[in-house]
């Protein structure tokens, strides 16, 4: 194989390069197809993604006003000052988690803060002075000149399904709900097949300088990410925030708490051999360990087979189905509030729906349905059947992002960058 970034690039410029998404290199090979004419894969997950941080800095008073700030909440979120005092500049530079959550709301957390920011709302900004005086004021990205978001563990090639083998009900971050005893529900994480690391999983077109798309927005990987293993790969990477599309972030809620969304597409250069045989793997041939929240410990072994094959990647939505429930159980429990009433008339918001897939397992009616799947997998001397009641992925949002970085690609307006050096796994 002969082909390197500097050649496709001039190929892309020509208009002769064959770039296809990741889903339809495997459509290929299914047909039988040689896959080894496409010069370019992009590849793309989006999914809850724990690792992930802002760095923020901007003016928020007239300098001279106040010497520091002690403490700084964002809609009620938590900020950590530093690591910059600004001293008398009246400005800041914060540092958010995406795991933190709001004092004021314990639906709202930190991803919803990014996804406001992106969305150009106004946000509330409390500041407790090293004087003990507090004050307040409003701001928007477009006053902040700069606002990065990095991922210390994000973008997992295969990631975990998760199961109770318990008695007991568990509250877990991999659950919108608390977790159903005895074996009687799955939740999964993970986009399979299209998956970035998942088609270069010796990263040897994936390297330190890499750029992609996060939430929408080009950035650069910067390595791998913590807890990042040979068996399960991770990478880490920054963007500007200022470029984001608050349709591909945001917030998630788990019965333990919010949690934060983010969108990665990748360009995967096809300029080593091991990618040729990575793009063509299905999604039954990627390995995903059945973990138990209980006791996080695995359990088992299953594919990706069972996620995505011959399943529905939207809910189907017929509101005409609606019997009226006292209490409606999906818009109470739906983890990204996109279930809402005009009246009596049940509505969802497609912009916000996730398509976890949690409303088709608790409407009692035919209001949200759809095929989700299950997990097979040995389990000591028995074979294992556990239905998937949430989706922590959202495969159908990936596979867009990857046909809009095909595009940017095709059309110019994305460069593939030569790799500064290979991340060490």
């Amino acid at each position: 194989m002969e082909r390197s970034i500097e050649s496709i690039n001039e190929s892309i410029g020509k208009g002769e390069a064959v770039v296809l998404t990741a889903q339809e290199v495997c459509e290929l090979a299914d047909r039988g197809e040689d896959v080894e004419k496409v010069d370019v894969v992009t590849a793309a997950t989006r999914a809850i993604m724990s690792g992930t941080y802002v760095i923020l800095s901007f003016p928020v008073d007239a300098p001279c006003s106040f010497l520091r700030a002690k403490e700084v909440y964002m809609n009620g979120v938590p900020a950590h000052v530093g690591p910059c005092p600004n001293e008398r500049l009246g400005i800041l530079d914060l540092m958010l988690f995406g795991t933190d959550h709001s004092l004021d709301d314990h639906h709202y957390g930190a991803g919803h803060l990014f996804r406001d920011l992106a969305a150009g709302n106004p946000v509330d900004v409390r500041v407790v002075t090293d004087n003990d005086v507090t004050f307040t004021t409003q701001v928007t990205l477009e006053d902040m000149p700069y606002a990065m978001m990095y991922g210390t563990r994000h973008a997992f090639k295969n990631y975990s399904a998760f199961v109770n083998t318990s008695d007991d009900t568990v509250s877990s971050i991999f659950h919108a709900i608390d977790f159903g005893p005895r074996l009687t529900e799955a939740t999964i994480s993970g986009c399979g097949q299209i998956n970035p690391v998942k088609n270069d999983p010796l990263l040897k077109s994936i390297g330190i300088g890499t750029r992609i798309l996060m939430n929408g927005s080009e950035g650069f990987i910067l390595g791998s990410g913590t807890r990042s293993a040979k068996e399960k790969p991770n990478l880490t990477a920054f963007a500007d925030m200022h470029g984001m599309d608050p349709e591909y972030m945001g917030g998630f809620f788990t019965s333990a708490g919010p949690e934060c969304i983010v969108s990665w597409a990748v360009p995967i250069a096809v300029t080593d051999p091991s990618v040729v045989d990575a793009i063509a793997e299905r999604d039954r041939q990627i390995k995903m360990s059945v973990m138990a929240v209980d006791k996080r410990a695995c359990v088992g072994y299953s594919t990706y087979g069972d996620v995505w094959e011959d399943v529905d990647l939207e809910v189907t939505f017929d509101p005409k189905e609606c019997i009226n429930c006292a209490l409606c159980e999906p818009q109470e429990n739906c983890p990204m509030a996109a279930i809402s009433f005009d009246g009596d008339k049940v509505k969802l918001d497609r912009y916000a729906c996730f398509n976890c897939g949690l409303c088709t397992t608790l409407c009692v009616g035919d209001v949200f349905t759809g095929n989700m799947g299950s997990i097979n997998f040995e389990l000591g001397d028995h074979s294992a059947n556990v239905p998937i009641v949430l989706r922590q992925s959202d495969k159908k949002r990936a596979l867009e992002l990857s046909e809009k970085l095909k595009e940017k690609i095709l059309e110019g307006s994305f460069k593939l960058t030569q790799m500064v050096e290979h991340i060490q796994s």
